[in-house]
């Protein structure tokens, strides 16, 4: 039997805004790739204060945010709210 990772918390409902679609389509990649490592709690390029928040919000609670690049350079970041009730791609001026 094969050991598969595991996510490691609920996303919630998946949303993504128009600019970070347009990013990831002029990359040739796709939010999946992304979502998959933020739900197995891969945070990215996250500085260790940041990987150290998320890990204690699994513990306790709060807000996930991972950061990526796309093959073209673009910052993404994934955050998934405290409740897990959503997980939203955007870039960051859409924040």
């Amino acid at each position: 039997m094969i050991d598969r990772p595991r996510p490691r918390f609920a996303l919630g409902r998946t949303v993504a805004t128009p600019a970070a679609l347009a990013a990831l389509e002029n990359a040739g990649q796709q939010a999946i790739e992304f979502l998959w490592r933020h739900h197995l709690g891969d945070w990215g390029t996250v500085d260790d204060e940041d990987r150290q928040a998320n890990e204690d919000a699994l513990q306790h609670g709060g807000r996930l945010m991972s950061v990526y690049e796309t093959k073209q350079g673009t910052p993404l970041w994934i955050i998934t709210e405290a409740d897990r009730s959503a997980t939203t791609v955007l870039l960051p001026e859409d924040y």
